[in-house]
C-alpha cells in the first residue's frame, strides 16, 4: 500500500449518461484521467436560486494526479452544461501502489505524445 496524496478522486455530475459519457471520453482523450466511473442516476436535492430543487443527475468519479486538477477543472468547466457544476477533488491518501502507478502512467500525456508523433 502506497501512502501519498499525489492521486485524486474528482467528483462531478452530469444531467443525463450521454452527457457523462462524453465527458468521460473528453478527459480520456485529453488523458487528464486514467479511469472515469459513470454511475447510475440518482436524484440530487439541492439549494439553487433561493429554492429547493431536484433533478436526476449522473455521477462521475474521474481517478487522476493531484498536479491536474486545474487542467480537469478547466477541461470539465468547457463542456459542462451547467452553470455552476460540482467539481470537487479528494485525495486518495492511500491505495494499492500498482493501481496509483497505473493512474501516473494513464496521464503521462508526454508518453501520448510521443505515440501520436509515431504515426
Amino acid at each position: 500500500m502506497d501512502t501519498n496524496s499525489d492521486y485524486i478522486v474528482v467528483l462531478t455530475n452530469l444531467p443525463d449518461r450521454h452527457t457523462a459519457q462524453a465527458m468521460a471520453q473528453h478527459l480520456l482523450e485529453l488523458r487528464l484521467a486514467a479511469c472515469v466511473n459513470v454511475l447510475s442516476p440518482c436524484l440530487s436535492i439541492y439549494h439553487w436560486q433561493e429554492k429547493i430543487e431536484t433533478a436526476e443527475e449522473v455521477p462521475v468519479l474521474i481517478k487522476s494526479r493531484s498536479s491536474d486538477f486545474d487542467a480537469i477543472e478547466k477541461a470539465i468547466r468547457a463542456k459542462h452544461p451547467y452553470e455552476v457544476p460540482e467539481i470537487i477533488s479528494l485525495p486518495i491518501t492511500m491505495g494499492y501502489s500498482g493501481y496509483l502507478n497505473w493512474i501516473q502512467t494513464a496521464t503521462n500525456r508526454s508518453n501520448n505524445q510521443q505515440n501520436s508523433s509515431l504515426q
